[in-house]
């Protein structure tokens, strides 16, 4: 077997991996969806509490928003 033989055998092997591959991962269950909407509260409360933050260093300095 030549080289252009084996170079099409190692890519329709990687080929057959990449396709078993995206067919076996997991749906997402109820654990996970609650754990992103938990991420997301998170992230809007940190948002929130920055702002809270950054206005009482305004009124500290003297500036109103």
């Amino acid at each position: 077997m030549g080289k252009s033989g084996k170079t099409s055998r190692a890519a329709l092997l990687v080929g057959a991996l990449l396709v078993g591959l995206a067919g076996c991962q997991k749906q997402e269950g109820p654990a996970e969806k609650a754990g992103k909407e938990v991420d997301k509260a998170a992230e809007k409360v940190g948002q929130q509490v920055e702002k809270v933050g950054n206005s009482i260093q305004d009124a500290a300095k003297g500036d109103k928003k």
